[in-house]
């Protein structure tokens, strides 16, 4: 898919940040921010989790983010529900046109069979991270745990499932410069590695770096892509803007 990147205003730009491939990064979002998550060099994966902010046992669900929307990816005009049917947030652009919700993360085991050993005492930050341990450094930070770490997204890698069952990785799927916007419609913390998606057949250990560029984003109107984009998703975005109203959050 061929998208030419939206230019962000200046006077609307937050600030930007770049995370190493093999790295992890958290943040809070509030209602109202957009993120553009960008693959500089076409061989990123970002594994995601979303928490509500103000009440973290709401967190990102993968089974009704694809049932509601009857889906088993993600790209424009889909949400990104709450397990309690709101929305998180929505995925307003995207170049790539193809994101996993399917395929997990790779755990310390996984790693080390494939691509070998790599500690930090001998390595530093060049060590092999797997993207279980990463997520759960981060989720560490703001009080959560084993038991908070959900099934995640994994941004810029597409994952498709044949006839059989089978779960098959497409190698070179997201290119240089390929980017997808992200718009928070809650105030969220956003929990990501950047570490290799755990079925990718590459023996290389070899995650590439990713560029986070906030701004304040338009809310969403009545004629909002993601809003419409599915019948269920108006219910859902009700579902979360009644909460605000209420100043519940």
């Amino acid at each position: 898919m061929t998208l030419t990147v939206t230019p962000i205003a200046p006077e609307r730009l937050l600030w930007e940040e770049t995370v190493p491939g093999g790295h992890h990064w958290s943040g809070v979002f509030p209602r109202g921010t957009g993120l553009r998550l960008v693959d500089l060099k076409g061989e990123a994966n970002v594994a995601a989790l979303f928490y509500n902010q103000h009440e973290k046992l709401e967190r990102y669900n993968m089974a009704d983010t694809l049932k509601a929307q009857h889906t088993a990816h993600l790209t424009r005009g889909f949400v990104c529900y709450s397990d309690m049917g709101r929305v998180l947030c929505s995925i307003t652009h995207d170049s790539v046109g193809w994101h996993d919700p399917l395929g997990g993360v790779s755990d310390n085991e996984q790693v080390r069979r494939k691509y070998g050993e790599s500690r930090y005492q001998e390595q530093r930050n060049a060590m092999y991270r797997s993207g279980h341990d990463s997520l759960l450094i981060e989720l560490g930070k703001w009080g959560l745990g084993r038991r908070d770490l959900v099934a995640n997204i994994n941004f810029f890698s597409k994952v498709a499932v044949d006839e059989a069952g089978r779960m098959r990785f497409h190698p070179g799927h997201s290119r240089p410069g390929d980017f997808v916007d992200l718009r928070f419609e809650m105030d969220v913390l956003m929990v990501l590695a950047t570490t290799p998606h755990p079925l990718d057949p590459s023996p290389r250990y070899a995650p590439g770096p990713v560029q986070l560029i906030a701004w304040r984003a338009d809310p969403p109107g009545e004629d909002d892509t993601c809003r419409n984009f599915r019948p269920e998703n108006r219910r859902g975005f009700y579902n979360t803007e009644i909460l605000f109203r209420r100043g519940e959050r």
